[in-house]
């Protein structure tokens, strides 16, 4: 049997040993992670200069772009590394490392999700009760909150992980430092740690449905709004917004729903793929950059910087 010690290492196996296809796979995450970057740092940028955007929803959207920018980068420019370098091992305190820092990142993204769901249901369905309920006060709390509640749920995760000794070898069939490929070396069921994966995939759980309610309750009333180009406007913004917060909870669900398969499968690093790479990349399109008022103030920004000539 083998301890967990500050002095172990582990080996993530990634997602092949074939040259080639370490290259394809460094390539294809250095561009989403070169567009998750300029996206997200774009966003922050616009919102911190223009004082038309310091509003709730562009509070929590800055939140947002901010939490992206964390969750790719502590994952995907290690993986980026190992493909290039082909050196897979990582050292104990950095696995410890990752996995705090995800589920901090990651739970905090749940939270000002379910906090944004919320935000566009009072602006859509209770524009006059807006300023009350949407004060910088309340703003504030609930963005605080929202990081409250993933340092918990990281530091219940990584004290729990972490507390049982392995006796499998150190290789994580993963191309970051998940939770499921570690609970596989344990000499023995972790019950702390799955009672803490059944917490937390519960709260997200409600977190889910909370949004489902908030989205419900705005496609209503979008439904009779009379401007047919209004209504296809605020469906065109809400149902992407769904979709990825959908495929973000539910591929979450599966990768830790799902017991592991005794030999190592494509499918979990895939699915990983749609809870750590996509949704940091595709939110900037979605949440922000395809968003009239940012569009004004990337052209404010780009006029202020170059001036015309007189």
């Amino acid at each position: 049997m083998e301890n967990l010690t500050s002095g172990s290492s582990f080996l993530l196996m990634g997602f092949s040993n074939i040259w080639e296809l370490q290259i394809l796979h460094a390539a294809l995450f250095l561009m989403a992670y070169l567009a998750a970057l300029l996206g997200n740092l774009l966003i922050i940028t616009l919102i911190t200069k223009d004082h038309g955007l310091h509003t709730p929803m562009y509070f929590f959207l800055k939140n947002l772009s901010f939490l992206d920018l964390c969750l790719i980068s502590i994952t995907v420019p290690k993986s980026i590394t190992n493909s290039l370098t082909n050196c897979n091992t990582i050292s104990f305190p950095g696995y410890v490392s990752q996995v705090f820092f995800f589920f901090l990142f990651a739970t905090t993204e749940v939270a000002l999700l379910t906090v944004m769901s919320y935000d566009r249901y009072v602006a859509i369905c209770h524009p006059l009760r807006y300023e009350i309920l949407m004060s910088h006060g309340a703003c504030m709390q609930m963005a605080a909150y929202s990081w409250v509640s993933g340092g918990v749920n990281a530091i219940l995760h990584t004290a729990a992980t972490f507390s049982v000794p392995r006796c499998r070898s150190p290789d994580v069939h993963q191309f970051f430092c998940d939770v499921p490929q570690l609970l596989a070396l344990a000499c023995s069921y972790n019950i702390g740690e799955l009672m803490v994966i059944g917490l937390s995939l519960l709260l997200d759980f409600v977190c889910f449905v909370f949004m489902d309610i908030s989205y419900i309750h705005i496609f209503s009333a979008v439904l009779k709004m009379p401007s047919r180009a209004g209504r296809f406007k605020a469906f065109s913004t809400c149902l992407p917004h769904l979709l990825v917060v959908t495929l973000f909870l539910s591929s979450g669900f599966f990768a830790y729903l799902r017991p592991l398969p005794q030999s190592p499968s494509t499918l979990d690093l895939l699915v990983s793929v749609f809870y750590t790479v996509v949704p940091p990349t595709v939110n900037p399109l979605i949440y922000s950059l395809r968003n009239k008022d940012m569009k004004v103030a990337l052209r404010k920004l780009l006029v202020n910087r170059h001036p015309p000539s007189s």
